[in-house]
């Protein structure tokens, strides 16, 4: 009994702290929008990513940590760094070009493919029940996207691709090694925005601009929120059982479209309600059915 019920804390721990992460990481992509209209996507993910690991460094240097140990040359850990770029720059790409709320509730796809990835990759029970809610939400995603309809817009592909460099970076964080502690992942996470950032500033033709001080603002703003988010975040793929604290990464659909609407004036239309139905109803049952289900 004691074991069950610390085990029921953790993942009651873990869950707060996701959903707390959500509520952040939504704050910061509007940030993110806001300041494209004035900056580019990579000088704005370098700058994001220069004072996000600035943070963690001082961080690590009043706990007395050092910025690297050998175990960060890990292959969790490299493969954690390809999917953190991955996911930073195509859903940095989706949040500027596509409504925040549909790039948000693409984005809700994660915990599907993160449950999925434990299943095949850490050996988590999820019973057919649950391989049912992932394949009901990935058909959430196929609606909000449209494939062949004249709703259909090539650009939802970004956030598509952004999400699954998520989940793929979720799953690494889990496996990463426990002597890389939640301070390194966040300086090694933000040094990836920096060459996510760079990578698309050489593509995009070194296109540059001054910074005013209203984007000033936002930029500090995204860097806040960011280090909060990310803290959190990293927090919660440590407590408890991923099958278990995954699935709060739908809230961010609350956050994201209560955003998308009030700031930025959109409307989600009838395909991305139904889609976004879709996702959030087999998150909810992904965790309620538990383990094993």
């Amino acid at each position: 009994m004691t074991a069950i019920a610390t085990a029921r804390r953790a993942d009651l721990i873990g869950s707060a702290y996701m959903v707390c992460a959500m509520a952040f990481f939504a704050v910061e992509d509007a940030f993110i929008k806001a300041a494209a209209t004035t900056l580019p996507l990579g000088q704005i993910l370098i700058i994001f990513g220069v004072g996000g690991a600035a943070v963690f460094a001082l961080r690590a240097r009043r706990m007395g940590q050092p910025l690297f140990v050998p175990d960060v040359l890990s292959r969790p850990m490299r493969i954690r760094v390809l999917f953190e770029i991955t996911g930073r720059l195509f859903y940095g790409l989706a949040i500027a070009l596509i409504p925040l709320s549909a790039a948000t509730v693409i984005l809700q796809a994660t915990p599907l493919v993160v449950v999925a990835g434990a299943a095949l990759l850490f050996g988590e029970t999820v019973g057919w029940r649950r391989w049912t809610a992932i394949f009901i939400g990935l058909i959430g995603v196929v609606i909000i996207i449209r494939p062949g309809t004249d709703g259909f817009s090539a650009l939802s592909l970004l956030a598509v691709i952004g999400m699954a460099g998520f989940a793929g970076r979720d799953l690494a964080s889990r496996a990463a090694p426990l002597t890389v502690s939640t301070t390194l992942l966040g300086f090694y996470g933000f040094s990836a925005l920096v060459i996510a950032g760079a990578l698309y500033t050489v593509w995009d033709g070194f296109a540059l601009r001054a910074v005013t001080a209203p984007t000033a603002l936002w930029l500090a703003g995204t860097i806040a929120a960011g280090v909060v988010a990310y803290s959190c975040l990293m927090r919660a793929m440590r407590t408890g059982d991923v099958s278990a604290v995954t699935p709060f990464r739908y809230s961010r659909l609350l956050f994201g479209i209560a955003l998308g609407v009030v700031l930025f004036g959109e409307r989600p239309d009838a395909a991305t309600w139904i889609g976004s139905g879709l996702i959030v109803l087999a998150g909810l049952f992904i965790m309620w059915r538990g383990k094993g289900a």
